[in-house]
């Protein structure tokens, strides 16, 4: 059992906990995920790691609550605990060598870019983030990208905080002034990705995209994570869990991608009623 050590809510939204995992803890890297379960009878499901702290044995996670199991996840308190909690896998982003990286967060997947940002941070990189949500209610870790931050840019999509636009608009003006990266690194909703790639493609900076497709066993042997690459003309595939989750964002079939993740996409509303109704049962006992 992982014992749930602090609790935040970050919106109405986004929840961050603090899970104690010491061998996890040990050997997570920016990037990286974990695979856990709520309870005995809960289904898998993957989140970015958030953050780790060795000394005191804990993993950060920040999740949206969308589902069935997230929503049984952001009703457990500090001092319960869920019975699984694996990882880390994938692999750890590549930043050896970068020295002047834009890092770009989406929604929720801010929490995975922040730690990458503050990873290149620490390793002396020139950082300029730039950050986007719906509306000004649903920011997050603006603080902590501002620590981390040569140049922050906050943008809301209808304007109610920071400037009013999508995170391709202070991008593309950087990119029309001349400005030069040695890497994009874009994190949130597939379709931000695909349109960040979209706006440095003319301009040839090499852009990663960390991919959070259906996964169930971590392992690639159930091959719900696949996404289809386009690499030197041919398409080939490759497995978000083993081969991820970071990949060319030149290379990822996108609207692929976004098409096999609708799928599920009434089943998992169906189940996320039920566990609510369950949950509102369960407090009415109490």
């Amino acid at each position: 059992m992982y014992e749930i050590m602090k609790k935040a809510v970050l919106n109405p939204t986004v929840t961050s906990m603090d899970i104690k995992a010491p061998l996890v803890a040990r050997k997570a890297q920016p990037g990286q995920f974990i695979i856990l379960r709520v309870d005995d009878n809960g289904e898998r499901i993957p989140l970015t790691i958030a953050g780790a702290d060795p000394e005191a044995g804990t993993v950060r996670i920040i999740f949206q609550v969308v589902g069935a199991t997230t929503q049984k996840l952001n009703a457990k308190q500090p001092g319960d605990a869920i019975v699984d909690f694996v990882g880390p896998l994938g692999k750890a982003t590549e930043l050896d060598g970068l020295k002047d990286v834009c890092v770009v967060g989406g929604g929720v997947g801010c929490a995975i870019a922040m730690p990458v940002a503050a990873k290149l941070h620490e390793m002396g990189a020139n950082v300029t983030s730039i950050i986007g949500f719906r509306s000004k209610d649903l920011v997050i870790l603006e603080d902590e990208f501002k620590e981390i931050s040569d140049e922050l840019f906050v943008m809301t999509d209808d304007g109610s905080y920071g400037t009013h636009g999508n995170v391709t608009q202070p991008l593309k003006e950087m990119l029309e002034s001349g400005r030069k990266f040695d890497r994009i690194i874009a994190i949130g909703p597939v379709i931000m990705m695909k349109f960040t790639t979209e706006t440095a493609r003319p301009y040839k900076i090499p852009v990663t995209v960390s991919m959070n497709p259906i996964m169930i066993d971590g392992t690639g042997m159930c091959g719900g994570c696949r996404l289809t690459l386009n690499r030197n003309g041919e398409r080939i595939t490759k497995f978000a869990c083993v081969d991820g989750p970071e990949f060319d964002g030149y290379e990822v079939d996108f609207d692929e991608a976004m098409s096999r993740g609708r799928i599920y996409n009434a089943f998992e509303r169906h189940a996320y009623n039920e566990a609510c109704n369950i949950l509102k049962q369960a407090d009415k006992e109490d």
